[in-house]
């Protein structure tokens, strides 16, 4: 219970009608959650105008409404904010009283690597022995509490609910994704970062943003708005992660892989297996809340496979760093973390391999085919599901990454699918994005086995693999039940296989699994 008067001291009010004092039981921006003495915020999305639903508020007991635009014909106090979003997140973050300020609290942000940095962030974590929080595309998780997520970055309500929840329950460290558009829409106003990074940047939601300028623009936010007793991580490797070096207050503590710049880099690289071995070198001393790191190097070895796991774990290496994690505990914390479905996932290693990979975008391809070229294995089967009602552009962008890597990975044939049975209305895939994506590929001489089906695709690359091949099962939505499809395939053709041993990579899946 609050008081309103209090509440609303938190946000900018514009205009105000029937303005006075009420008790608040709670908030919602949704009418139908709305339970007697709530204030309904009206939130203007995408789809549908919160206004629109002030008379269900109102009769399900909304105690007061803060709005964009007035509303006519109403009793109850009404509140005019320029923003209603940010509103919602500043008295979401006062009615909880200020929950991520009583917990350290890391906001990590990619293009790609947001899931996998953010789980390998909470593996260092809690192999310190600390009680954690996890927020993601995937799960949300503290405690004995767990469930799977709808968006990688919760509305503002249910986030400060979330961190309320953890602080009752003395959860001390919360890692959490934040997307472009949590930042865009202000689910994160009001979240006290204590460590924010900006691991890469590559063409992706052009759609939401309007351009790449603007999509940079909301990942940079995170950044350029972290105040002077808070620490920024970057990549130097990145052009666009670098080039805010000089646009935040925050501590700053850089890193590179490739280029040798930073403070801390990565050396003596072997990916020769899939999963990385190498050195990190902490090459300028730094210090943290009284402690200091001097000059120093130490090894480090992923159990994740990919190169992109690299980057992912400089980045969760220098969140250990800034949290005084030792780095004995830094290195057994990601020995031990074994991944994140769908992320460069290794689900069959036997006489062959099958890699399961989200392969969102043009740099997301990149990375995974780059990790490719450098492994052994004798030949490639890319089963490609084609990203639905995406757009041209990414399409394009999508197939050009796969013609550049082709020479080098010695592929001359694709294996496409548009899982007609396995994507919903959202993730269709056009009529244009697959003339698009046939179009690059003919121009590059790539032959194309396209199937309607994702179960025949499948099906084509393991009638085909031979001893030390590697298939990958490449896409998106459209691949989210790749693997648990070629796995009760491969069990079909090879019946006496331990089924548990078998299956054991999709046991705590949340994608594709039903």
């Amino acid at each position: 219970m609050a008081k309103l008067k209090e509440l609303l001291s938190f946000i900018d009010v514009v205009e105000s009608w029937n303005d006075e004092e009420r008790d608040v039981g709670g908030l919602a921006y949704n009418s139908r959650n709305v339970g007697q003495g709530d204030v309904f915020v009206c939130i203007k999305g995408f789809k549908t105008d919160g206004h629109k639903y002030v008379a269900e508020a109102i009769k399900n007991g909304a105690v007061a409404i803060v709005v964009e635009d007035y509303q006519n014909g109403w009793d109850v106090p009404q509140y005019r904010v320029e923003d209603s979003r940010r509103a919602l997140a500043a008295l979401s973050d006062a009615f909880y009283h200020h929950p991520s300020q009583s917990m350290k609290t890391v906001g990590i942000t990619a293009t790609n690597g947001k899931t996998s940095t953010s789980f390998m962030t909470d593996a260092i974590l809690e192999e310190h022995g600390l009680k954690t929080g996890l927020i993601g595309t995937v799960v949300v998780k503290f405690g004995d509490y767990s469930e799977p997520t709808k968006l990688t970055t919760p509305e503002s309500l249910d986030l400060h609910h979330y961190f309320a929840q953890m602080r009752d329950q003395d959860v001390s460290h919360v890692t959490m994704e934040v997307s472009s558009s949590a930042l865009d829409l202000s689910r994160v106003g009001s979240v006290d970062f204590d460590i924010v990074s900006l691991n890469n940047i590559s063409r992706e939601h052009i759609d939401l943003h309007g351009s790449f300028e603007e999509y940079f623009n909301s990942k940079a936010s995170l950044i350029r708005n972290a105040g002077e007793d808070k620490w920024a991580i970057l990549n130097l490797d990145d052009a666009y992660s670098a080039s805010l070096v000089d646009e935040t207050k925050a501590n700053l503590l850089t890193f590179s892989v490739e280029t040798g710049d930073g403070d801390i880099i990565c050396k003596n690289l072997d990916l020769s297996t899939g999963r990385a071995k190498f050195t990190v070198e902490i090459r300028k001393p730094f210090t943290v809340n009284g402690a200091s790191y001097e000059p120093q190097e130490f090894t480090i070895e992923l159990s994740t496979p990919g190169y992109h796991s690299v980057y992912n774990s400089m980045v969760a290496i220098a969140v250990g760093l800034l949290n005084e994690i030792p780095i004995p505990t830094i290195q057994s914390g990601l020995k031990g973390f074994g991944g994140v479905e769908r992320r460069f996932e290794m689900v069959f290693e036997d006489d062959f391999k099958i890699l399961d990979d989200h392969f969102a975008n043009y740099g997301n391809i990149n990375v995974t085919l780059n990790t490719l070229e450098q492994m052994d294995y004798s030949n490639l089967k890319l089963v490609y599901a084609i990203r639905g009602s995406r757009g041209v552009t990414v399409n394009r962008e999508n197939a050009k990454a796969i013609v550049e890597w082709a020479p080098k990975l010695g592929l001359t044939e694709i294996i496409a699918t548009v899982s007609h049975s396995h994507v919903t209305e959202k993730d269709i895939v056009t009529d244009e994005e697959l003339r698009v994506f046939q179009e690059m590929m003919d121009e590059a001489g790539i032959r194309v086995d396209l199937y309607k089906e994702l179960d025949d695709a499948i099906h084509h690359a393991l009638s085909e693999v031979e001893e030390d091949d590697v298939i990958l099962l490449a896409g998106c939505q459209g691949m989210d039940p790749g693997a648990k499809i070629a796995l009760e395939q491969l069990k079909k053709t090879r019946p006496d296989m331990d089924e548990e041993k078998l299956f054991k990579p999709l046991k705590n899946r949340v994608a594709g699994v039903l």
